[in-house]
């Protein structure tokens, strides 16, 4: 049977160029269909979020061709500094203190701009012959037979591939046509998301300040200038952003404190809400969810992305592996690989910052008192704290070979 391609990828944000890149250097042919224009990607201005990259994730991205494009616009993070208190307050005495010097592989990750990763994942797209892309498109039906899978799109098109892969984030159409349900809840919490110019350097050291109504991440990016998520009630949020640029640094000034001296914005100010969204099943017959439209986490942790390019790590592995074997790459078998290596990975990860933005995001005073005796005796013991630095690297678990640093 003829196919229009071997994989199809459904969506075109991050984790989908990512594995089109992984997938086409394992010598498949893979399709990227985005419902968003290409010139829309690429505008600076098109998202204004910054990821913490995981030291494991930029060795995907190395093995992929596309880090050496980005390095120059990422910002180590050499240190990670987690407190707890009130507005106006300060933090609390008790706090946690990671240094990547306690670990022997480098800075535990990289701070980079989404206007950055996102141009470099297109322009290495664009070069590669393998892959193709199909813009302003979207997919309205898939039909899945023994063999493969068929797509029709809104323009009447149709494509044969032997996979189709839902990358289309948490409302995934790919997972709701193939039947998976999912689980989740809103957390009634807003992030309020900008770039801040600071008069003090940074030093590499990211921040978090825990606070009842929800946390406030500090994170360092290139010059004087950090990555804020801060997150607020729904209800506050809506409030503090409706208010003018002084205004908002007005309230924002007493939650990050005079650290850093002076403060002003350093371009556009964005929001986004807050949602736990889990999908039961990452596989269906030849289908297989990643990123968020298998998982999509509470920002707590900064893990959500590097959640992702762990299953798009994986699946390509599975993939190039099932290849190599001369089996059917979007067999039933093959796609039970990927989801027992990533699944329990991906559900520990949602209930472990569901459980922390609950026992963080409020003001008992016996909470508190709990939280705070237990992140002085975290900071108190060497190996637990080393522990924490290997898992906020990526360090941990069973890695993939690109995020080894080994080809595919």
């Amino acid at each position: 049977m003829e196919f229009d391609t071997d994989i199809a990828i459904i969506g075109g944000g991050l984790n989908g160029p990512t594995l089109a890149l992984a997938l086409a250097k394992a010598g498949l042919r893979v399709t990227v269909i985005d419902a968003l224009e290409i010139k829309t990607r690429k505008n600076a201005a098109f998202d204004g979020r910054s990821y913490a990259l995981a030291l494991t994730s930029t060795r995907l991205l190395q093995g992929i061709g596309v880090w050496d494009a980005v390095k120059d616009n990422a910002q180590p993070m050499l240190e990670i500094k987690v407190t707890d208190g009130r507005a106006g307050d300060g933090p609390s005495p008790m706090f946690m203190h990671f240094d990547h010097a306690e670990i022997e592989e480098g800075p535990m990750g990289f701070m980079v701009e989404d206007r950055h990763l996102r141009r470099a994942l297109l322009d290495a797209v664009t070069a590669t012959s393998d892959i193709t892309q199909m813009s302003g498109e979207t997919v309205v039906s898939q039909q899945v037979d023994a063999a493969g899978v068929t797509l029709t799109l809104a323009t009447g098109k149709t494509l044969r591939a032997r996979l189709a892969v839902g990358a289309d984030g948490r409302s995934t159409g790919t997972g709701e046509r193939a039947g998976i349900k999912r689980i989740g809840w809103a957390y009634g919490q807003t992030a309020l998301v900008c770039a801040i110019k600071h008069e003090k350097p940074h030093h590499g050291i990211a921040h978090q300040f825990f606070m009842p109504p929800g946390p406030l991440a500090i994170l360092p990016l290139t010059g004087n200038r950090s990555s804020i998520v801060w997150s607020e009630t729904a209800q506050n949020a809506a409030a503090i952003n409706a208010l003018s640029d002084d205004a908002y640094l007005d309230v924002l000034r007493p939650r990050f404190g005079s650290f850093l001296g002076e403060l002003s914005l350093a371009g556009q100010r964005y929001t986004y809400p807050l949602s736990l969204s889990l999908a039961h099943n990452m596989v269906a017959p030849r289908v297989a969810l990643v990123g968020d439209a298998a998982h999509g986490v509470h920002p707590i942790a900064g893990q959500g992305l590097n959640a992702g390019l762990r299953d798009v790590a994986a699946l390509a592995e599975v993939v190039a592996d099932t290849l190599r074997r001369g089996e059917d790459i979007g067999s039933d078998s093959a796609l039970a690989r990927y989801q027992e290596w990533r699944r329990f990975d991906n559900t520990t990860l949602a209930l472990a910052t569901d459980s922390f933005n609950r026992l963080f995001s409020n003001d008992n005073a016996l909470v508190r008192m709990a939280r705070d005796i237990g992140m002085a005796a975290v900071n108190a013991m060497p190996g637990l704290r080393r522990g924490f630095i290997r898992e906020a690297a990526g360090l941990t678990g069973d890695l993939p070979r690109l995020m080894q640093g080994k080809p595919l």
